[in-house]
């Protein structure tokens, strides 16, 4: 049962990184504390440390079908992509050091504010207006590079949950702002799961397939092999979705996997 589920939970994992940049991380987290909740106080590590692995596949198959005049909003952004890595090396490391309940409530209260932000500030729902031809760069500030990299990576909240409403509120339509959040979630998750597969735990992973530092590599590759076909089958033919739609859908998949994740923890 639980492998079929995890194959099940990946076909969604692939349907949320190419509709809303998630990369799997933010949908699996959840899900690896529920499979792997016989390592005890572990558990929330290792989901973090799964759902990264993850994610650098998942990320890489999208952001390699991404439009090249979507990837080009990337240019010159070189200092950023080398902050968000820096603080994904730095999420990682500090993720390992910390109790997992930490890691886990502290998922649940970034949702919380998240899903508090998007409904409360105006430019997510309905945004001013479409950046097109208004700026050919991606509006995050570069300052803000270590500080998404190092939470992402430390709640496993992938770099999309705190990247798309940036973008959304930059004047950017839902399709591309869910699109860039797959390279930026790519630069992020890779250091950080290079820290997590060389790590060392004071707990074994019980119930992992095939553990490797404290990555529960059978559960990652249950969870691709349902994501990976979906992500290539969606990007050559790419869904239809009204903006507003789009918009409100992701808010809807941030309460779900709150209470879900939640449901894990009590």
């Amino acid at each position: 049962m639980t492998v079929l589920a995890l194959i099940l939970i990946g076909i969604l994992t692939g349907l949320t990184t190419v509709l809303f940049g998630f990369g799997g991380g933010f949908v699996t987290v959840p899900v690896i504390v529920w499979a792997d909740a016989a390592a005890g106080g572990a558990a929330g590590t290792v989901a973090v440390a799964t759902s990264a692995v993850v994610m650098v596949i998942n990320a890489s198959v999208a952001t390699s079908s991404t439009h090249r005049s979507t990837l080009a909003r990337l240019r010159g952004r070189l200092p950023l992509l080398f902050l968000l890595a820096l603080g994904g090396l730095l999420g990682a490391i500090l993720a390992l050091a910390v109790p997992a309940e930490i890691t886990s409530w502290g998922f649940v209260l970034y949702l919380t504010l998240t899903i508090v932000d998007v409904l409360a500030r105006p430019g997510f729902l309905r945004p001013a207006g479409h950046a097109k031809g208004a700026s050919t760069r991606i509006a995050i500030p570069t300052v803000l590079g270590t500080p998404i990299g190092a939470v992402a990576a430390f709640l496993g909240v992938g770099g999309s949950v705190m990247t798309v409403p940036v973008l959304r509120r930059s004047g950017l339509p839902m399709g591309q702002a869910t699109a860039l959040a797959n390279p930026l979630t790519l630069t992020i998750s890779v250091p950080a799961s290079l820290v997590f597969l060389a790590a060392q735990h004071t707990a074994d992973i019980h119930g992992a397939v095939f553990a490797v530092g404290i990555v529960d590599l059978g559960a990652a590759a249950l969870l691709l092999l349902g994501a990976v076909p979906v992500i290539v089958a969606l990007r050559r033919r790419p869904p239809r979705i009204r903006d507003g739609a789009h918009a409100w859908t992701y808010v809807g998949l941030l309460l779900l996997v709150l209470v879900a994740m939640l449901a894990s923890l009590i």
